[in-house]
């Protein structure tokens, strides 16, 4: 391995306009690996500089971009920190990763290093480990085509295909972004753009099928009901998305040529209006829809079983399971996400933090409540999978039996079970 070092004290005033009072007041100090490209560092670099004169400074990187002065690139104060100054040397902290929460941090300021190194390990460790998880869920229910004859299950893996696509443009988008390909980062933020958009938009699709199934029983019926879902799931966010295009595609973008932005090697959306629009006001509405469906479905499930089942002494198993629907149908429709909504002032970076785990581990939440604790679920997979005492042998039970919904096959009428 070769490190290269180059010390060069320059006189002129730095060509950033944000920066156009300041003038370097110490040694511009690089460092390369030859043959290789230093990126997505787990812990931040730590750079120590001494003054030329003793006045205050502050940390700035050059950064090659094709928006600085006809392609030269310039200087930036994204990705860096002053962690330590005096009159005779600064220490910078500079990493290039970033959290989770960027996606909907309506703010959209910058964090201080300590909590968004945390935030980042958080958001990497959560979405690898969702990722794997959906990954299973997906696997399984397609594996198993008993799992997959109703629409409940249908709805189900559609939902963790965009999540998981969400978390996989998510985890990569900073290597992506290292490689300082404007065309290649617009197409990474559209990505992540549209799979968000898309993850609450099948999010919602959950929320208003269970209504249709617990309030509205037998009195809805829509052919081609599935198809008609996949339309509006995966359509609805192309269309958003392709509006921001045709208005102006450099709305997506990495951030390091715009001045004091905290997304900097990070491609995601860079102007404000645009993300308050086509995001935030998007998931707004679709959080007061699954928020008054969530409601509406729990009071209604109680209904149903204080009608059809008689008091008993073991209230305690029923109020478990009343929890563990709760739970299940919170995490379905995406109502952990509204931390965010809480995310601002004094409070902030507590809700960054319950936003970030709730979050990233909403693929994991999804297959504990959906497949691991889902009864039918498990006895096709000791049918299928098991050997030994775990498997089970003629098993010809119906799917529809332990599943909250029985759901026709070509439309949205549904019955309830009483095991719900």
């Amino acid at each position: 391995m070769t490190w290269n070092f180059w010390y060069f004290y320059l006189y002129f005033p730095l060509q950033d306009d944000s920066l156009k009072m300041e003038r370097l007041n110490t040694y511009v100090v690089s460092a390369s690996i030859e043959n290789a490209t230093v990126q997505n560092l787990n812990e931040p670099v730590t750079i120590t500089l001494q003054h030329v004169d003793q006045n205050t400074v502050g940390c700035v990187q050059f950064i090659r971009d094709v928006w600085k002065w006809n392609g030269l690139g310039g200087w930036n104060t994204s990705g860096c920190e002053m962690e330590y100054t005096d009159m005779n040397y600064t220490i910078c902290f500079c990493n290039h990763l970033t959290h989770f929460g960027v996606l909907l941090d309506l703010s959209r300021k910058e964090i201080d290093t300590t909590h968004d190194r945390i935030l980042t390990l958080i958001s990497y460790a959560g979405c690898g480990a969702s990722s794997l998880f959906l990954g299973i869920t997906l696997v399984t229910y397609l594996t198993l085509e008993k799992l997959r004859r109703d629409n409940p299950s249908k709805l189900l893996l559609n939902l963790c295909a965009a999540l998981l696509m969400l978390n996989m443009v998510f985890l990569t988008n900073s290597w992506l972004s290292s490689f300082d390909q404007p065309g290649l980062c617009i197409a990474v933020a559209m990505l992540l753009h549209y799979f968000l958009l898309a993850a609450f938009t099948w999010m919602c699709l959950e929320s208003v099928h269970f209504y249709l199934a617990l309030v509205k029983v037998f009195n809805v019926y829509v052919p081609k009901y599935i198809l008609k879902c996949c339309i509006a799931g995966w359509g609805i966010p192309a269309i958003v998305i392709s509006i921001v295009l045709i208005i102006n595609k450099d709305f997506y973008g990495n951030g390091s040529h715009s001045e004091s932005n905290p997304f900097s090697n990070f491609c995601w959306i860079q102007e404000n209006i645009v993300f308050y629009i086509s995001v935030v006001a998007y998931v707004f509405l679709i959080f007061l829809t699954n928020t008054a469906m969530f409601i509406t479905v729990l009071l209604q499930i109680h209904s149903v079983k204080s009608r059809t089942q008689k008091r008993s002494r073991i209230w305690k198993r029923g109020f478990l399971q009343d929890l563990k629907s709760a739970f299940s149908l919170m995490f379905l429709f995406g109502l952990t996400w509204g931390f965010v909504f809480f995310a601002w002032g004094a409070v902030r970076i507590f809700f960054l933090y319950l936003f970030s785990i709730f979050n990233t581990l909403q693929g994991f939440f999804i297959f504990v409540f959906h497949c691991l604790m889902k009864e039918e679920v498990v006895k096709q997979c000791r049918v299928h999978f098991c050997w030994g005492r775990f498997r089970l042998n003629n098993y010809s039970g119906n799917t529809m039996s332990t599943c909250l919904l029985n759901t026709s096959r070509d439309g949205a009428s549904t019955t309830s079970h009483s095991n719900a």
